[in-house]
């Protein structure tokens, strides 16, 4: 059994699905984990203290830990913690370039001795550290905490957001150049980081496979009962870098025959969007990860509408896993992850027009059961499982290579 850290951007609190949590209880199957929360910074704590911060159950989480009232450290299953930080850090990421460099420094070193505190009370010892795109809290904690490998995992094109243009690409080829190992969630990431670092492996993500489960049988979500059938379903995260509104706009007006549901939070710009006024559009609102099986059970087809961008691109879209999984016919933007790994089993599409086709197509097929074997069956071979073997073979691999030039160095007498 080993140990290993991760360092992420995404808390362990987080309302929706996600992609490192899944990746930590896989791994904590086989070895222990110590999952780190991202800690607050200072701009997040003073703008809460005016009643200008949302209030969310991460931050409510951090300020009573900030204050004592909760403990730092949670155990949430067999091999599985979360810490929290009892601190604040400093708000860094628009900060011109020489003070960055420096106060970003001092974060590190204070999140750094703090988890090196904790590991030692947990007795972690020769750990594994796995950075989720932390791309500034992480950018120097290999120096202080001192892990015996450091592996860099690109999941998101974090740095196609304005907030990490300024710092993100520097820090990021930084993270990758350092690191022993370096994953990306896409082939297409891949390519990108490799002239930095030859140790780059493809690590497409899994689909709980308990979860979306196929045999079960759901009971229909009271909200989409009375909803005219057909339905084109969508689950997830609705957020203008990533839906593509002026195309679903488009092809819902000229598709009255269908009801389109979107099961997830809203930003700001849909939330307010004239989607809202189409008699054949339906939001659900948030619902708990656990809950969305039931709603695909029940779409005739799922899609997934990404705006074409360099943040979607060679984003791998885990809901195509989820629906695929369930057997569902699936419509959605050609990107380059859904041209290299989906292509076979769902329906491509950029333009209007070439939607409205394809989902006529994806209604004709829905109740095809063999088609929706096939889906099922190539789901299943994006286990969690299978995830997070590809680490463990490029952590043996780096073991192996590590034995093989330290055998080399002694024969050559360059260590005694």
């Amino acid at each position: 059994m080993a140990d290993f850290i991760i360092t992420s951007l995404q808390s362990w609190d987080i309302e929706i699905g996600s992609t490192i949590k899944n990746t930590a209880f896989e791994i904590s199957k086989q070895h222990r984990v110590l999952y780190v929360n991202p800690p607050m910074d200072i701009a997040t704590r003073l703008r809460i203290i005016m009643g200008k911060g949302q209030l969310s159950a991460t931050s409510r989480r951090q300020i009573a830990v900030i204050q004592g009232k909760s403990s730092p450290i949670r155990l949430i299953k067999e091999n599985l913690w979360v810490l929290d930080s009892p601190f604040t850090i400093h708000s860094v990421g628009q900060l011109p370039t020489c003070i960055f460099k420096y106060l970003n420094r001092q974060n590190c070193k204070k999140i750094g001795n703090w988890i090196v505190k904790q590991a030692a009370i947990l007795d972690f010892k020769n750990y594994t550290h796995l950075i989720d795109t932390d791309l500034f809290r992480s950018l120097h904690l290999k120096e202080y905490i001192n892990p015996t490998i450091s592996i860099y995992y690109r999941r998101d094109y974090v740095i196609g957001f304005p907030y990490w243009r300024k710092h993100g690409p520097y820090c990021e080829e930084a993270l990758v150049r350092q690191s022993d190992i370096v994953l990306a969630n896409s082939s297409y990431f891949a390519e990108q980081l490799r002239p930095w670092n030859t140790e780059t492996y493809v690590l497409n993500t899994g689909v709980d496979l308990g979860l979306y489960d196929a045999m079960k049988i759901f009971t229909k979500p009271s909200d989409i009962e009375n909803i005219p059938l057909p339905i084109i379903g969508y689950t997830g995260a609705i957020i203008e870098s990533r839906l593509n509104s002026e195309l679903l706009y488009k092809v819902i007006q000229k598709s009255p025959e269908y009801s389109f549901v979107f099961v997830g939070p809203e930003d700001e710009y849909f939330r307010n969007h004239p989607l809202h006024q189409l008699k054949n559009v339906f939001f659900t609102g948030s619902k708990e990860v656990k809950k969305l099986p039931e709603y695909i059970q029940y779409f005739n087809v799922c899609i997934n509408p990404q705006v074409l961008n360099p943040i979607t691109d060679g984003n791998y879209p885990l809901k195509i896993d989820e629906y695929l999984a369930l057997g569902k016919p699936v419509v959605a933007t050609s990107t380059h992850t859904m041209r290299d790994v989906f292509a076979e089993h769902t329906h491509l599409a950029i333009t209007p027009d070439e939607w409205i086709t394809a989902l006529k197509i994806a209604i004709s097929e829905s109740s095809d059961n063999e088609l929706k074997q096939k889906r099922i069956a190539f789901a299943h071979t994006h286990s969690w499982g299978h995830s997070v073997e590809t680490i463990y073979n490029a952590i043996k691999k780096l073991k192996k290579e590590y034995s093989l030039n330290t055998f080399e160095n002694k024969l050559r007498g360059d260590i005694p």
